[in-house]
């Protein structure tokens, strides 16, 4: 029926996972006998195709970046893999600069007549430490400069809630605001292939897995709960390192013969 109200196959299996979950309760504290929602199969989500830069995009796209008020935050996007309500949460105090860290503790999202909403990470995996690049450092170390100078210019008008990346007031940035105002516009800028937000994050990983990373480093990095995730996700990465581990396996095995 919610498909037929015009709902998208995602959302309809949304809604079947909370009414499965919340019957199973039900069925646990002896409230009804049976989970009707076991009945019911939820819809086949067709899966979107994911999109990355190449490493040439990725530079095209960073240049165009600079001088941007949210340089920064697109620079950690494509270095540390992280989701856009992660980069928006980020606070100082998740920044070690000393030991060029950083701590994905929260994200934020905005929900329509409700405001900004904080929340713990997607999962357990997704509250993790991220070693920083020396690019993402010191891109970190100007953003504040540039901060504390619209603090001092926005006067008692500042709220200090401690965003790194925020508004003129010091606010959260609403992710709509970023994609219409910033985001897409870069894009055409760079002249680059239009993709989502979360294509970064893709990015990130395949550039990591074409240059020999490991899997298991990609998937640290990337909050993902089981290796296997990212395994599925990045498949189409792996043919061509398994050409490389052929020829190696080939060469090893060459001189032994």
């Amino acid at each position: 029926k919610r498909l037929e109200e015009g709902y998208s196959a995602q959302t309809v299996k949304h809604i079947h996972r909370l009414l499965h979950r919340a019957l199973n309760d039900a069925v646990r504290w002896d409230l009804v006998t049976k989970n009707v929602c076991d009945r019911v199969d939820a819809p086949r989500v067709a899966k979107r195709e994911m999109k990355a830069f190449t490493p040439q995009e990725a530079q095209s796209f960073l240049k165009a970046a600079q001088g941007d008020p949210l340089e920064t935050l697109y620079i950690l996007a494509l270095t540390t893999g992280m989701r856009r309500g992660e980069l928006l949460a980020l606070k100082w105090e998740d920044i070690n600069f000393k030991q060029e860290m950083l701590q994905v503790r929260r994200t934020i999202a905005h929900i329509p007549h409700q405001g900004f909403i904080t929340a713990e990470p997607k999962t357990v995996k997704s509250r993790r430490s991220i070693t920083l690049t020396t690019l993402a450092i010191e891109a970190l170390k100007q953003h504040r400069a540039q901060q504390n100078e619209q603090r001092l210019k926005a006067g008692p008008a500042w709220i200090d809630q401690d965003w790194i990346f925020c508004k003129k007031d010091g606010t959260p940035i609403e992710p709509s605001t970023l994609l219409r105002r910033s985001f897409y516009p870069l894009l055409l800028k760079a002249e680059v292939p239009k993709i989502r937000f979360h294509d970064l994050r893709h990015s990130t990983a395949s550039l990591l897995l074409s240059q020999g990373v490991h899997p298991k480093i990609v998937q640290e990095l990337l909050g993902h709960s089981q290796i296997s995730m990212t395994l599925d996700t990045y498949s189409h990465v792996l043919p061509s390192l398994q050409k490389e581990a052929t020829d190696r396996l080939n060469t090893l095995l060459s001189k032994t013969v």
